[in-house]
């Protein structure tokens, strides 16, 4: 329970970090939404949800897929809609038929059947409901009935997508001169068991829950401790700007003492290391197994792409590696939510833990995750945080990037927040969750904030000493195109020649640039220029750029 000056603290931060939720939706779990396209005066989309929404092979016998038309600019719902719904998987065509639905949310019930002797899958599927007489060819079911299909779908786990055309709306008879056209994605989990011997000829059961594709080359490696596994993917910038997210879930029992209780991990993808956020660790959900989830968003998959070059598009595998790392003394804060009109408990507590090597001057990962009234962690779950000093003055607000949908997104209930803190003492983190899933159920929301007292910076940093601000605004005017590359690299010659930084083993002491800097490198500098990473972060990339030849040191 809180004390009486955390309970105030709690309140006193309702004010500061309350923001309206408007009505308008985004990828979650267990369901997508697509694009909108213009319509007359509207701007309709097509969001498709499927329940239960975390599907896992072999667990469920039927499934409901939902699919609702609708105007994004007044969340209003289109009625008398002709859709025709396409199911695909690995490129394969599972099934396609046309539905009418008179109130614009169409509910199909799918019934996976994996068995099939056809060589094309499509041919197995069979369709159940009646044609609706003012929509030729479309199925249609009167009162509380469904239309079915049934066939191999989600029989087998993996990335789906649900393609849909609206060939009418407002009237059964009326068909589009143009099609609107969809495409949404859902993920169907299916778990792969492996087995590997550690240095001492020990057992250790592994589980791989794969929300993409079949994992293959299973390989535990002795040396490190390190557990990785390749699957199929398609890494061509198309098909990439499609993807929200890769999600691949690893289960190591608790008892191997590598991946026991407080472990932290490093990732990488390809040989390419991913971000904290892209990697959270679940010591949460059971007692006896750690659960790590590679969670890999469309961005970090483009910088991967950006990072390896065009001979990475033609890469048909995704290889994933998971490291873990040494132990760490956590600190951590918990607290309750209230809601943020009536005042009373919430169902959701907050948790934050953090690395207590990290401190002042630092950029501290902070993980944060999100409990219901049953001590589990609350999935596709929308929050924001802001980072308050002890003078009740506003730091940082964090709010997510998207510029139309409110809030940072958490599908697994747990993420990691980068905040900058400038000195040791005493903040404030308020936090507020806006709901869960893609119409943001409030059952879960609320407002809440906890007291973190920060010590001083123990970690090794690649920064010697402070960073010139006029170093700073060189990169913002690079960003931003006021200055060219050779301007950006001279500032970087500048924090060598001093020792500010520190770069890769070589002799040589002069830059010159002899490949095209890579996108994500403006990107990172964007980011340094605004806080949202830190020093060590920005200098990172700079470390790349020399390692790979992109930044030459001449002698």
């Amino acid at each position: 329970m809180l004390t009486n000056l955390a309970l105030l603290v709690v309140v006193a931060g309702i004010f500061t970090i309350f923001v309206a939720v408007p009505n308008v939706y985004g990828h979650g779990l267990g369901g997508d939404q697509a694009e909108p396209l213009t319509f007359g005066d509207m701007e309709v989309t097509v969001r498709t949800e499927v329940t239960p929404s975390d599907i896992t092979i072999g667990d469920i016998d039927d499934i409901n897929l939902s699919v609702r038309f609708f105007d994004t600019l007044t969340d209003t719902t289109l009625e008398k809609v002709t859709y025709r719904v396409e199911v695909w998987q690995s490129g394969e065509l599972l099934a396609r038929n046309l539905f009418y639905d008179l109130d614009g949310t169409l509910d199909v019930e799918i019934r996976p059947s994996p068995s099939c002797s056809e060589a094309m899958l499509v041919k197995c599927t069979t369709y159940g409901g009646s044609e609706h007489v003012s929509a030729p060819g479309a199925l249609f079911v009167q009162g509380e009935g469904k239309p079915t299909i049934t066939g191999p779908l989600f029989v087998k786990g993996g990335l789906y997508n649900v393609r849909v055309d609206i060939e009418g709306a407002t009237s059964p008879k009326t068909l589009l001169a143009n099609l609107l056209s969809y495409d949404t994605f859902i993920s169907v989990a299916q778990e792969q068991n492996f087995l590997f011997k550690t240095a001492n000829a020990e057992e250790v059961p592994v589980i791989v829950k794969t929300y993409y594709d079949d994992v293959d080359n299973f390989h535990f490696d002795t040396t490190d401790n390190s557990i990785s596994f390749d699957m199929p993917f398609d890494w061509t910038p198309d098909y990439v700007d499609l993807v929200e997210v890769v999600h691949e879930e690893v289960r190591v029992p608790k008892s191997f003492t590598p991946y026991a209780e407080g472990k932290q991990f490093k990732g990488y993808v390809n040989g390419v290391e991913i971000d904290q956020r892209a990697l959270l660790n679940d010591p949460y959900s059971y007692d006896d197994t750690n659960v790590v989830h590679f969670l890999i968003t469309k961005n970090t998959l483009e910088m991967i792409n950006e990072t390896l070059g065009e001979e990475n598009h033609s890469n048909p595998k995704m290889d994933l590696k998971l490291v873990p790392l040494s132990d760490i003394a956590k600190n951590s804060a918990e607290f309750y939510l209230v809601d943020k009109e009536t005042f009373e408990q919430a169902p959701t507590t907050v948790n934050i833990s953090w690395d207590g090597s990290y401190g002042a001057g630092s950029q501290i990962p902070f993980e944060i995750a999100f409990f219901n009234e049953d001590e589990k962690l609350i999935q596709d779950i929308r929050y924001a945080a802001i980072l308050i000093d002890k003078d009740n003055q506003e730091i940082k607000r964090f709010t997510g990037s998207d510029t139309v949908l409110p809030g940072i997104h958490a599908p697994e209930g747990i993420d990691v927040l980068k905040m900058h803190i400038p000195s040791q003492g005493q903040y404030r983190i308020d936090v507020i969750v806006y709901g869960t899933g893609l119409d943001y159920a409030e059952k879960y929301s609320g407002i809440g904030s906890t007291l973190v007292e920060i010590g001083p910076d123990l970690q090794d940093s690649m920064v010697s000493s402070e960073i010139p601000s006029w170093i700073k605004t060189n990169a913002e005017w690079w960003v931003s195109g006021d200055i060219d590359d050779d301007s950006f690299v001279q500032g970087i010659q500048y924090l060598i020649k001093e020792d500010i930084i520190t770069i890769p083993n070589t002799t040589q002491d002069k830059i010159a640039e002899s490949n095209e800097i890579p996108g994500w490198i403006k990107t990172n500098a964007e980011w340094w220029v605004s806080g949202d990473i830190d020093d060590d972060s920005f200098v990172q990339g700079i470390q790349y750029l020399i390692k790979e030849g992109i930044l030459r040191l001449d002698s």
